[in-house]
């Protein structure tokens, strides 16, 4: 199979919608660990937060060949940031 330089303009759309995604979930899991007492649910969170991470950054780095990019707006959200400047 043959290795192309750049995604075609419907599969770098995709690949955003599931990069927002995957984002959304890892905010949401990282919030919700806060409000959750179980210590195994906890884990449980935390191990989906931590793949979650693994999993943007590995689209980030097929993002990247999107022949588009959408700029990132100023004002956009920060995410929270755990010890040791992990999210």
């Amino acid at each position: 199979m043959t290795a192309f330089p750049s995604l075609a303009p419907h599969e770098s759309l995709e690949l955003h919608e599931a990069l927002n995604f995957k984002t959304l979930c890892l905010a949401k899991s990282k919030l919700m660990q806060g409000l959750v007492f179980d210590q195994e649910l906890k884990a449980l969170m935390q191990k989906d937060v931590e793949q979650s991470a693994q999993a943007i950054a590995e689209l980030q780095t097929v993002y990247a060949k999107a022949p588009f990019q959408a700029p990132v707006p100023p004002n956009r959200p920060t995410p929270i940031v755990g010890e040791g400047g992990s999210v």
